[in-house]
């Protein structure tokens, strides 16, 4: 049975994506969404750089040539793990000002969604650079301008619009037309910019420069902030000056797991990521994976009878740590809670959800993830995002970079729980200066002291799961790192109570009919399922997985 499923994963990986072989590389590896920002990296590794500063590097390209979501005016977080196994993370998610409130999506005395995701209240205080900044002073080598540098020239010089860009700004320049400078800044006065067209962003280059020159004073301060507030003041936005000078980046622990006695290092509250991969991971330790096989019905059965677990409690218990005292986190991450879950599982029926702890408020799929290792086995796995699509869609006129609509991701208003979706339980709601939960999930993992493998994925709340997969490939399947993430994936997030496919996409014959035999309810979902960037570490040197195939432009580059 094992054998013929392998057979089976294996024709079905070579239908959906060719087969592809791992890039190798002996010494340092960056994998992203775009081969140019890659490239940045992967030199300033090879100019002695450490992973932090090939992070830093990569992070401010993606603010220029992939603007759907790599940012200065979002934020994310930053696992790193040193070559000696010492490990922090770096959380500069984006935060409310001053002026928010529970409530503050509600129009008389109803939820609008409008508010809530497509205005100027949804605009965050911006970490971006706050974060970069503290992780390159702790942990870099190399001098900030030399980091910022690269961007800096693509925005200046421009670089040529790749057919994937090309396409995803035709889609949504409607979107663009109720900001004139965005209009101006993503299209050639409102046509748009065919593939190998030469995109230039001066002001954003500016903006930049002013970054390089003087750190994070260069945004919260200064001339980028003046005009930042301008448009706060243009649009009704509620972010003030002091906001601005008030944001920190934080120092976080890691939570800790271990799953087959492979260390797993990832990211705490305000991510709700870290803690519910571990929860998964702790309950699938106790079936028998690997004889299962990989997307086999009895492997994909248990999976996502875990994710259904492990969302319903993120829904429940975790928000702003800053906020919420009272999380239980360490029982969350427990072998003993999750032998308890493991009880309530039937190895022959689908668990039914309920409302209970129900988490639908909504969080975007565009995010972008950056895995990075340096020849010392230094590792930095950094995910950041806008929120939506080019985020809020407005940029910041003079300042050329876009706003993120990330307070998006506080639940709607309070009590307004129900069963269309909307989520209105405390531990995240929107309240001056807390940041909202997040599904981003960067994860580090060890083994035997060594570093095994650095992983991490956009994809809004289907974060945490490509990331459970692309462990699970790895681990219980023995897959390299191009057929981890190469690997068709699916996702389950307790309500709605199905499990999503991807589209287009040649599951195992039977795949479908056994696991509805099991009570599982099977739609597909509009897109893929996330973009996930993975680097696993042997004896041998280093293997980078790029998912290419979901998204064309990412690569990974070695030196």
């Amino acid at each position: 049975m094992t054998r013929a499923w392998l057979a089976c994963i294996l024709c079905s990986c070579l239908v959906f994506l060719g087969g592809g072989e791992p890039v190798r590389s002996p010494k340092g590896m960056v994998v992203c969404q775009n081969r140019l920002a890659a490239e940045i990296g992967a030199k300033v590794l090879e100019d002695g750089g450490t992973a932090v500063d090939a992070a830093v590097a990569t992070a401010f390209a993606l603010a220029v040539v992939h603007p759907i979501a790599g940012n200065i005016g979002g934020g994310g977080f930053l696992v790193v793990r040193d070559g000696n196994g010492r490990a922090m993370c770096y959380d500069f998610r984006e935060m409310a000002p001053k002026g928010a409130s529970p409530g503050m999506f509600m129009k008389e005395g109803r939820f609008s969604d409008t508010l809530h995701h497509e205005s100027y209240l949804a605009i965050g205080v911006p970490g971006t650079v706050a974060g970069l900044h503290l992780a390159w002073k702790e942990r870099g080598k190399l001098p900030w301008k030399r980091l910022v540098g690269p961007a800096i020239r693509l925005a200046e010089e421009g670089f040529p619009v790749s057919e994937t860009l090309s396409a995803s700004l035709k889609k949504f320049l409607p979107k663009f037309t109720h900001c004139p400078a965005t209009m101006a800044a993503f299209t050639k006065a409102g046509t748009p910019f065919e593939p190998g067209e030469r995109l230039r962003q001066p002001d954003l280059a500016k903006s930049l420069r002013r970054i390089s020159k003087q750190g994070p004073a260069g945004f919260y301060r200064g001339e980028t902030a003046r005009l930042l507030l301008a448009e706060m003041k243009r649009g009704g936005g509620l972010i003030k000056a002091p906001d601005l000078r008030a944001y920190r980046a934080e120092r976080r622990e890691p939570v800790r797991g271990n799953y087959r006695g492979v260390d797993i290092i990832a990211m705490p509250p305000p991510s709700s990521g870290g803690i519910a991969l571990i929860e998964m991971l702790n309950v699938l330790e106790g079936y028998d994976l690997a004889s299962m096989g990989p997307l086999s019905p009895e492997a994909t059965h248990v999976m996502a009878e875990a994710m259904r677990r492990a969302y319903r409690d993120r829904a429940q218990y975790l928000g702003d740590p800053d906020f919420n005292t009272a999380m239980p986190v360490a029982r969350l991450i427990s072998k003993a809670y999750a032998a308890e879950l493991r009880k309530e599982i039937s190895l022959d029926r689908a668990t039914p959800s309920s409302l209970a702890g129900f988490d639908g408020s909504h969080e975007s799929d565009q995010t972008t993830h950056i895995s990075v290792v340096d020849s010392e086995r230094n590792a930095a796995a950094l995910t950041y995002t806008l929120e939506d699509n080019y985020g809020s869609k407005i940029l910041v006129a003079g300042a050329g970079f876009l706003l993120n609509n990330e307070l998006g991701d506080f639940n709607e208003g309070p009590g307004l729980t129900d069963k269309t979706g909307m989520i209105g339980t405390a531990p995240n709601l929107a309240r001056p200066h807390k940041r909202p939960l997040s599904s981003m999930s960067p994860t580090i993992l060890a083994k035997d002291g060594r570093l095994f493998m650095v992983t991490g994925a956009p994809g809004g709340r289907t974060i945490i799961n490509t990331v459970l997969e692309t462990i699970l490939n790895v681990v219980d399947f023995g897959m390299d790192a191009q057929t981890a993430v190469d690997t068709p994936r699916f996702h389950h997030q307790w309500l709605p109570d199905r499990i999503q496919l991807e589209p287009d996409t040649a599951y195992p014959k039977g795949f479908s009919e056994a696991l509805k035999i099991k009570g599982h309810v099977l739609s597909t979902r509009e897109s893929r399922q996330g973009v996930a960037q993975v680097i696993v570490v042997g004896r041998d040197g280093l293997e980078g997985g790029a998912d290419g195939k979901r998204w064309l432009d990412s690569a990974a580059v070695g030196h």
